[in-house]
């Protein structure tokens, strides 16, 4: 803004007006969009001119051209654009009379080599729909194709011919020059819908007839490309010549840039993550294990090799969810060679928000789940050798199949000792002879590994590499001390959560995470949503478990031991409950937790219905929570309720410590805490009957029963102080011991739904579900508003998310708070 000022528009309402393209295009080229995308793949084209004049001109056209361009850029500079000793970027008018001083080389022949090597192909399915409803998207998408002439643009167009027949073509498109409009080149007819399969391979492959030359260069569209990059292509291609090993490679790994790790820390993390992925990872991959796939990465095909060989992409529905891979599995199987080169690289923007960053591993950790089902795998597990397929393994499925291991190893350590604390068991072993020395040496063990200094360890040797040792210690200290462990113990939640209910029930989808700009707070209720039942539950579960286990554990007594042995439980924990409010910006404003609050309980109470959206309603979010239970077989639901039966151990284990129980070991004790349950149960369904029968007519029927209930539960609480071995302690320990066990029969109750959905227990389940879910929110809620009350502690927030910006001078604040810069 500051710069279109100088340029003479001095309101902003002027600006907006007579510069709204130019301030949009800035904007786009700064973000992860498909103009940005667009101006990157051009680099080719411009590349290619380039190197035209150069292969043909004399060394006096070369002498001449310079000469032009040189004096061409001092009357630019006399007009007043940038000067040399100038910090600012160009504006857009100056960017355009750039590529004109370059133009003024050419002569003439070497836009049509040019052409004649390179064309880009975008496939947007939607410019058709867009074009008839007059949609301002397909205005923009049409001016990309005026001020870039080798694009095209590949859509599927829909022809309706009468009341019930609609036929589909896909059709590719450009705009003629010199015709001054848009002309349809070719226009193909489709034997039916498009869209049979996932959405993005069916889009692929639908626009792969459109592609001409030898090689085909895979783009996603949050990519960008440099023009000293885009120079090299012609050294990369001549690589499908080498022979590596006995063949020639038919697919060509490139590496990526990613240039999104200044947004916030969050963004550094996951392009840290991103970058050893893509550069070492790959590398090895490729040499020498040989075991190298296509991971959605702008990677060169053999065009000629894949058309005969089934395409680039797999699109069946919900097994083909990542579909790049099993391009990968596809060559290896038939045959074919990957390679990786790291001499050349391409952009790429990576997702900057947590929201982002968790639906994007979502996604991936679904497919992997379903990559273990599908035959590609199963084939490759049968024709590899030995050693390769461990190396497969480990870069596929291997890795998220790691992920859940280790989740499991803390229930099965927690649930263990907590066992071993309610039999007595650990106490025997305490008071015997036989000493713990060698657990306590495990556990130590255990404990630095979690510290996940060796999961780090790839980023650093890669840091090392490209940096130096020195700078590569200092990034992984400064990730430390901005949360990182924090964000990766939570990714680790993530990807086992899904990667094991995909396993179990399947239902993988296609998660759109719009990559926009992450700078805006979220709401309580939107993050509890995308995390409850993976994390936030998951969370809370164990660390009931702890409390309980730190409370019956003789070696508990010793803190240092009890501390020792469960800090990194209870890291795990704090991570998969904090997280998305520590990477939230405003996460800890003490306004905003307050609205945020309100909005999570309007969210609850609010009513169900069959328009009703999640984001709106409590129980439409519910019931979609339950979609993957509809797609599971028998043995899937078996297997899931024999994993919910784990909550009604705690009621097993801690009703025999309570003190009415006078350390009786008799199944009698057990049966009557059970019939103490039906009991609490009846009582909440005579208080919501009450309720829905008095509460708006008859109030004082209402509040008589809720009277009769109180009066009745304190007298029974005041019998049982009086007559038997009760005491007040046991009302905390038993709630500890039942809010498990109602959870463990929602659950039940959710895989038995087809059966219990048309009876009257149903509703009781949906109302007792809801009341836990606002349990669930208000434990959550307890330390995000206990740290946003304390003063300073948003400001410290901020200062650790968007520390690369507060370092550039951007104020940050305001931009959070959404003020206008002045």
């Amino acid at each position: 803004m500051e710069r279109m000022q100088r340029e003479g528009l001095k309101d902003d309402d002027e600006i907006w007006n007579e510069k709204s393209r130019d301030l949009r295009i800035w904007a786009s080229y700064r973000g992860q969009t498909l103009s940005r995308t667009v101006r990157g793949m051009m680099y080719y084209y411009r590349a290619l001119k380039m190197l035209a004049f150069l292969d043909s001109a004399s060394e006096v056209d070369i002498r001449q051209g310079s000469e032009r361009i040189a004096s061409h850029g001092s009357r630019n500079q006399n007009r007043g654009l940038n000067g040399p000793h100038s910090t600012r970027p160009q504006s857009l008018p100056s960017l355009r009379r750039a590529d004109s001083s370059v133009a003024l080389l050419f002569k003439g022949h070497e836009h049509g080599s040019a052409l004649m090597k390179f064309t880009y192909v975008v496939a947007c399915q939607m410019y058709g729909h867009h074009k008839a409803a007059k949609d301002p998207r397909a205005e923009e998408i049409s001016y990309l194709m005026q001020n870039n002439e080798a694009l095209r643009v590949a859509y599927v167009d829909e022809v309706v011919l009468g009341r019930d027949e609609i036929e589909y073509y896909s059709v590719l498109v450009k705009f003629d020059q010199q015709l001054q409009r848009e002309v349809e080149i070719y226009r193909i007819r489709l034997p039916g819908p498009l869209k049979l399969g996932e959405g993005k391979p069916e889009n692929q492959n639908h626009a792969i007839i459109f592609t001409r030359g030898d090689a085909l260069q895979t783009i996603d569209m949050n990519q960008d490309n440099y023009f000293e990059e885009a120079l090299k292509m012609r050294n990369l291609l001549e690589e499908f010549n080498t022979y590596y090993g006995i063949r020639r490679p038919t697919i060509l790994g490139v590496r990526e840039n990613i240039f999104t790790g200044s947004v916030s820390s969050l963004a550094w993390f996951m392009s840290a993550q991103e970058t050893s992925f893509v550069t070492l990872g790959q590398r090895v991959l490729a040499n020498p294990l040989k075991v190298r796939m296509h991971y959605g990465h702008p990677d060169v095909f053999d065009r000629f090799w894949f058309l005969s060989r089934g395409g680039v992409s797999k699109a069946s529905r919900v097994i083909n969810i990542s579909e790049d891979i099993f391009a990968g599995f596809n060559c290896t199987l038939r045959g074919g060679n990957v390679t990786h080169h790291e001499y050349i690289q391409v952009g790429k923007g990576r997702d900057v928000g947590l929201n982002q960053v968790s639906m994007f591993e979502a996604k991936v950790a679904s497919g992997n789940g379903e990559q273990v089902l599908s035959r590609d795998v199963y084939r490759l597990g049968h024709r590899l050798d030995f050693f390769r397929m461990l190396s497969v393994f480990y870069s596929t499925v291997g890795f998220y199949f790691n992920s859940m291991v280790i989740v499991l190893t803390v229930y099965a350590f927690v649930w263990s000792r907590l066992y071993m604390a309610l039999s007595g068991i650990e106490e025997n072993i305490m008071n015997s002879a036989t000493n713990n020395k060698a657990l306590g040496a495990v556990l130590n063990q255990q404990f630095v590994i979690q510290l996940g200094l060796f999961t780090a360890l790839p980023m650093i040797v890669e840091n090392s590499l490209e940096h130096g040792f020195l700078p590569a210690i200092w990034d992984f200290l400064t990730m430390q001390l901005q949360l990182a462990s924090l964000f990766y113990t939570f990714s680790l939640g993530t990807r086992s959560y899904f990667f094991g209910r995909t396993i179990l029930h399947g239902g993988a989808k296609y998660r759109a995470t719009g990559r926009g700009f992450v700078v805006g707070h979220k709401s309580f209720a939107e993050n509890y949503r995308l995390y409850s039942r993976s994390h936030f539950v998951k969370a809370i579960e164990l660390g009931v478990i702890l409390i309980v286990y730190a409370s019956h554990s003789a070696i508990a007594k010793n803190t240092l031991v009890y501390i020792l042995m469960t800090i990194s439980c209870w890291f795990l924990v704090v991570s998969w409950i904090m997280s998305p409010y520590v990477f939230n910006p405003s996460g800890f404003d003490w306004l905003k937790t307050v609205y945020d609050f309100e909005d999570f309980m309007n969210w609850i109470w609010y009513p169900g219905g069959v328009f009703n959206k999640a984001e709106q309603s409590w129980e439409a979010w519910w019931y979609e929570e339950q979609d993957h239970l509809k797609t599971t077989g028998i043995w899937g639901k078996m297997l899931e309720i024999i994993l919910d039966l784990r909550f009604f151990f705690f009621q097993y284990g801690i009703v025999y410590q309570l003190g009415i129980a006078g350390n009786s070991t008799s199944i009698a004790v057990y049966v009557l805490s059970w019939v103490y349950m039906v009991v609490v149960v009846a009582i909440y369904v005579i208080l919501a009957y009450a309720q829905d029968k008095y509460a708006t007519k008859d109030h004082m029927y209402y509040r008589l029963v809720q009277f009769l209930v109180i009066f009745v539960t304190v007298l029974v609480i005041v019998l049982l102080l009086e007559f038997t071995s009760f005491k007040f302690i046991d009302l905390l320990t038993s709630t500890l011991a039942f809010i498990p066990t109602g959870w463990g029969i929602i659950l039940i109750a959710q895989v038995l739904r087809p059966f219990l959905h048309s009876t009257i227990v149903w509703d009781t389940v949906v109302s007792l579900a809801r009341l836990y879910d606002l349990l669930f929110g208000v434990i959550v809620m307890a330390p995000v508003a206990m740290l946003s009350w304390i003063p300073g502690f948003q400001s410290m927030q901020t200062r650790i998310l968007f520390n690369e910006a507060f370092s550039r001078g951007l104020q940050i604040s305001q931009i959070l708070s959404g003020k206008k810069y002045v």
